[in-house]
């Protein structure tokens, strides 16, 4: 019987965590015929599909293709849209003429407007945007659509911002907030973006302040899959991402709610971003969430969403979301601290502890710790060393990387039952004393420096009652400690997948240590079963044949191709020209122009050309000049007023280029404005490494620099001019690249690059 009763509790345990994933999203089934007042997926896609036809980053011929079949749709609703340009450089000193697209639907009222946000430029260079972010406003078209085919007016007016040059600075956003006259009339934001291709879709908080009447309005819209928690938010804030939900929130004090998936993170800003790898419940799961929110909060009152008040707040599978306010968390982890030495005392009383295997119970729980973080914090290391080919996977999550992670969690629980399986001469109960001890501290550590995770405690108090049962009962149902188990595994398990998912495989240190967090608070199921070695050897079994699935899966494939780089770079004061690269490991596409060579990348990585990642140049080689035209570089003003010199430059392309970096040598600039925009000051006093500005260049504009130095200072200015036409220039015979390649992104590639320096004595 006993047996009976830990296979079945090993069964449910796993059905539990397959359900926690399972329900957390909505099923995709086609649904084109699905009544006008309904949001269908499959008419979302039919606008994914327009939009990602072509990569059409700001400057690219598809931008202007894709702006005009948004505000088509638009239209065909019988709205009136209209066009806001300008040119904007944001906070950081990335210039580009942004246009947004706007429409507004009047309400009854004269409150605040809700505001729908999504932006329509795709990363440059190759990346076809169909998640990031056709999905977003693609989702934004058909709730629209919907919610006016019940012929229903709304209280609030609703504003539809679909956004431009999101990817170069969150330009679009900056240009309406700062410029736009609706701005002032905006009350919440709802923003739909994308990090990866799949996945369920996170809700995060933008606020400046407290996010308790949120999350008190976000609960009574009542979405049907709500996926959110403090912790996320909290995370999202540490990190060098941005949306343009955060321009609203820092420039505008205008609250909002976030909408992002991170799966598939290895077709993020790639040429692999399509129509066909787009998962179809994840634009459903976009879908659950706006048609709810669109219909309460284009009547709820929105003047009234600000707070100074914090919650706590986590999803489960279905409870949705549940949250409780700040002000318990210290109050939650003393009940927990005082709830456990009650008990300690009530077992020792009891004589159902015994003092030496409490203490002896300590032993399995920090070797367990410890093999399991060395091996997760080092796996990374290892696994770029065995497989060299990763390290040109820029944001660090490969295709193999599920299974990476599904065989270090197979490893941490190997770990857990052999190590506990050379202790189980322990009881359950004494066992259970130091995982309460460890769990404790770390709750009281987040709530002390990290209070939107105090809701881990939650699972805590469930391993309490688990506790209670044990000290109580010689013969415990095996059941019921399942029962108490399913917090601590639809909180946690989703983070096991979560952290090296969207930060990349370095943090799979985090998923080896999480597993054996949540593998201390089943230990009273744990208990139950006598054959953990056998448990263990199947787990280690399994997760050699997820390292060798991985293996197998470890190269490159159409579908799961090699992010690849190549640069022509011409120094036009030198007259020499070099090919170039970031890849680590070449390719044989990039061999045909580019031997192994170091020794000539070390003084191009001089140049300044920024990449997301800090990625330097890898392999350079010498290659022929070619007739690359300089811009023509004229002053138009040069003149000392008091004790300051003023310096008007025009830069004029001669060819079509996309890009023009501008730096300076070590040179203090009183002030400096580019095409009309006043760099902040900020930026100015802080800039690093001389830059001055990128611009992003439509229409192959001028670029137009004033400056205010100090009279005596030397001004070197040096130009770095690139255009993406390497594989289209007339003057270049560049192959195409094979079906397993992919132009690498968050880098300039595929380009023609230009360095010109000039000097302003």
């Amino acid at each position: 019987m006993k047996n009976t009763s830990s296979i079945l509790s090993l069964i449910l345990l796993l059905l539990a965590i397959y359900l926690g994933f399972k329900v957390s999203v909505p099923n995709y089934t086609p649904d084109t015929d699905l009544i006008k007042t309904s949001f269908a997926t499959d008419r979302a896609l039919v606008h994914v599909k327009k939009m990602s036809e072509k990569p059409h980053g700001v400057g690219f011929s598809a931008h202007a293709k894709v702006r005009a079949y948004i505000v088509n749709e638009l239209q065909k609703m019988g709205l009136q849209t209209s066009l806001q340009d300008g040119y904007t450089a944001g906070d950081w000193a990335n210039l580009s003429k942004a246009t947004n697209i706007l429409a507004r639907i009047k309400g009854t009222e004269k409150g605040k407007a809700l505001l729908l946000l999504s932006h329509y430029d795709s990363s440059p260079h190759s990346s076809f945007g169909a998640s990031d972010a056709a999905s977003g406003v693609a989702t934004i078209l058909e709730s629209v659509r919907a919610f006016l085919a019940e012929n229903k007016t709304p209280k609030n007016d609703i504003i539809i911002l679909i956004s431009d040059a999101e990817e170069l600075g969150l330009n679009g956003a900056d240009l309406f907030v700062k410029n736009h006259p609706w701005a002032k009339d905006v009350g919440l934001v709802l923003n739909f973006e994308a990090r990866g291709s799949g996945g369920p879709s996170y809700m995060l908080i933008e606020t400046n302040r407290g996010n308790g009447n949120l999350i008190k309005e976000f609960t009574k819209a009542n979405p049907d899959y709500p996926v959110a928690n403090s912790l996320v938010y909290s995370i999202y804030k540490m990190l060098p991402n941005d949306t343009d939900l955060t321009v609203f929130r820092e420039e505008g004090d205008i609250e909002g709610l976030n909408f992002a998936f991170i799966d598939d993170h290895f077709d993020y800003h790639t040429a692999q971003d399509t129509y066909e790898r787009l998962d179809k419940k994840t634009l459903a799961h976009q879908g659950s969430y706006l048609m709810p929110l669109l219909t309460y909060f284009s009547d709820a009152d929105l003047t009234n969403l600000k707070s100074l008040n914090d919650y706590n707040y986590f999803t489960l599978p279905f409870f949705k979301l549940v949250s409780y306010p700040f002000e318990w968390i210290w109050i939650l982890y003393g009940i927990a601290v005082f709830s456990f030495i009650v008990l300690l005392i009530y077992g020792f009383k009891r004589k159902s502890l015994a003092i030496k295997e409490v203490l002896t119970g300590f032993l399995p729980l920090f070797i367990v710790l410890l093999i399991n973080g060395v091996v997760g914090y080092f796996s990374w290391t290892v696994l770029k060393f065995m497989y060299p080919q990763y390290t040109d996977v820029l944001h660090g999550f490969t295709y193999n990387g599920y299974t990476y992670i599904t065989a270090f969690v197979l490893f941490s629980v190997a770990v857990c039952f052999f190590t506990y399986h050379k202790f189980n001469q322990l009881s359950t109960k004494n066992v259970v004393v130091a995982p309460l001890v460890v769990w404790l501290v770390i709750c009281g550590l987040l709530t002390a420096y990290l209070p939107g995770a105090n809701f881990f405690i939650i699972p805590v108090f469930a391993l309490l009652a688990s506790f209670l049962v044990l000290i109580h009962q010689e013969k415990p149902n095996a059941l019921l400690f399942v029962f108490l188990a399913l917090p601590a595994l639809w909180i946690f398990t989703p983070f096991i997948k979560m952290f090296p998912v969207g930060l990349g495989l370095k943090m799979m240190v985090a998923s080896t240590l999480l597993t054996s967090l949540v593998f201390f608070l089943l230990l009273p199921i744990i208990g139950f079963y006598k054959r953990k070695g056998f448990i263990a050897s199947l787990a280690i079994f399994l997760f050699l044949v997820s390292m060798a699935i991985a293996h197998f899966n470890s190269g490159f494939s159409q579908g799961n191709a090699k992010p690849t780089s190549l640069l022509y770079v011409y120094n036009a004061d030198k007259n020499t020209a070099q090919w170039a690269t970031y890849e680590n490991e070449l390719s044989d596409w990039t061999t045909q122009f580019i031997g192994t060579d170091k020794t000539l990348a070390k003084e191009l990585n001089n140049i300044m050309i920024s990449s997301k990642y800090r990625s330097s140049f890898t392999f350079v080689a010498n290659a022929p000049s070619k007739n690359i035209l300089a811009p023509t570089i004229e002053t138009t003003k040069d003149t000392i007023i008091g004790e300051n010199r003023h310096l008007e430059i025009c830069i004029k392309p001669q060819r079509n280029v996309n890009r023009l970096d501008l730096f300076t040598n070590e040179v203090l600039l009183t002030k400096a404005t580019v095409n009309g925009i006043a760099l902040s000051d900020y930026f100015l006093e802080n800039r690093k490494k001389g830059k001055l500005v990128t611009h992003y260049i439509s229409d192959n504009d001028d670029t137009e620099v004033t400056l205010i130095l100090p009279k005596n200072e030397k001004l070197t200015l040096t130009l770095y001019e690139s255009a993406n036409d390497l594989l289209s220039n007339t003057q270049f015979t560049i192959p195409a690249r094979p079906k397993d390649n992919i132009p690498m992104p968050f880098i300039l590639n595929d380009a023609t690059l230009l360095i010109k320096t000039v000097n302003f004595n």
